[in-house]
Parts: structure tokens; C-alpha cells; sequence
């Protein structure tokens, strides 16, 4: 049915806010508290671990925020879900999208590829960017219908789908987020 006019919106909210690594921060120190509540007897450990890994967070927060600083392009594109909102508004990137969140749609409308090839012509964008384990139909649509037809498609890892062999093969939070800052600094450059 319809809406009436007086209903407002709810806000939309993303579930992905790992990716933002200000809120990692926020979700190790209370982590770490939780976890020395249970177990008070080694709570100076956990907060000596926890202290450790922000640091870590730390730096990679000014690693991030160094790489955009010193980007020639302020906004990215991708033909895909997107998860990584709070990151990129942590930083002050603009983003566009075939879909907001992880959207369960698989198809995107063709008002939306050419929307999105337009933009990609607009700001003159060299990547249409994709999420780990895409099938890339929707940002190859979307390279088809740009003037140019030449962009590459990266992939960044919104760390939903990590699987055990990725982390027998030594992948953690940081060095996936250190990965996702390294191809964005190889785009925005």
C-alpha cells in the first residue's frame, strides 16, 4: 500500500561496522572489558592486549585517513553491495553503489547501470570497485554503458565471508583492512 505523506523514514542502518576501524576500536574496549568482568582475576591482561590492538587500530586508522588525505579522488564507485559505509564516512569519501548495504537483491535495475556508468564518466573514475567473492556482472554492465569502457575492477574485502584457510594462511582484521587500504591508495593516488 501507500505511505502517507506524514510517515517519516526510519534511518537506515549498515550492519557492517567492523569496517569502520574507529568502531573496531570501540568493540575491542568493550570486548576486552566484558571479557575482564567475567574473569576479573586476568583483567589487567586483557586490558594490556586490548591497549596493544587499539594501537594497532591506531595506526592503521592514520594509514587510512593519510591515503585518502593524499588521493587525488574523493569518491568511489561500486557495481555491487555496499558494506563499507561507516569506513568510507570516517574519511569523508564519497560513495555510489548498485546497492546500499548487502542488499538481498542480485540484479540491479538498468536505470542503476546507467546512473552509475554516467557517474563513472562524470568523475572521470578509472575503477568500478566490487566486494570479495562478486560475480562482477554488475560493475562489467556498468564498464559497458561508460564512454570510456576501459575501467578495472578491484575487489575490497568487506570481511564477511572470511573462510578457515584464509585464516590458516595467516589473514587477520588488520591485515585484510591494511589490503583494502592498500588498493584504495592504488586508486585514489
Amino acid at each position: 500500500g501507500e505511505e502517507a505523506d506524514d510517515v517519516e523514514e526510519e534511518p537506515e542502518y549498515d550492519e557492517h561496522i567492523w569496517l569502520s576501524i574507529r568502531n573496531a576500536e570501540v568493540l575491542v574496549k568493550n570486548i576486552a572489558q566484558e571479557i575482564a568482568n567475567i574473569d576479573a582475576q586476568n583483567a589487567e591482561i586483557y586490558e594490556k592486549n586490548a591497549d596493544s590492538y587499539i594501537k594497532k587500530l591506531d595506526h592503521l586508522d592514520k594509514q587510512y585517513a593519510a591515503t585518502i588525505k593524499n588521493g587525488k579522488y574523493k569518491a568511489i564507485l561500486f557495481g555491487d553491495r555496499f558494506p563499507f559505509r561507516y569506513l568510507f564516512d570516517d574519511y569523508g569519501i564519497d560513495y555510489y553503489a548498485a546497492f546500499v548495504g548487502c542488499s538481498a537483491e542480485t540484479e540491479a535495475s538498468f536505470n542503476t547501470i546507467v546512473t552509475l556508468a554516467d557517474k563513472v564518466d562524470e568523475l572521470g573514475l578509472d575503477t568500478v570497485f566490487v566486494i570479495e567473492n562478486s560475480d562482477t556482472s554488475i560493475a562489467e554492465a556498468i564498464i559497458r554503458n561508460s564512454k570510456s569502457k576501459d575501467q578495472q575492477i578491484l575487489t575490497l574485502n568487506s570481511i564477511q565471508s572470511v573462510s578457515s584457510e584464509i585464516i590458516k594462511d595467516g589473514a587477520t582484521y588488520i591485515s585484510l583492512m591494511e589490503k583494502n587500504c592498500e588498493t584504495l591508495g592504488s586508486v585514489l593516488k
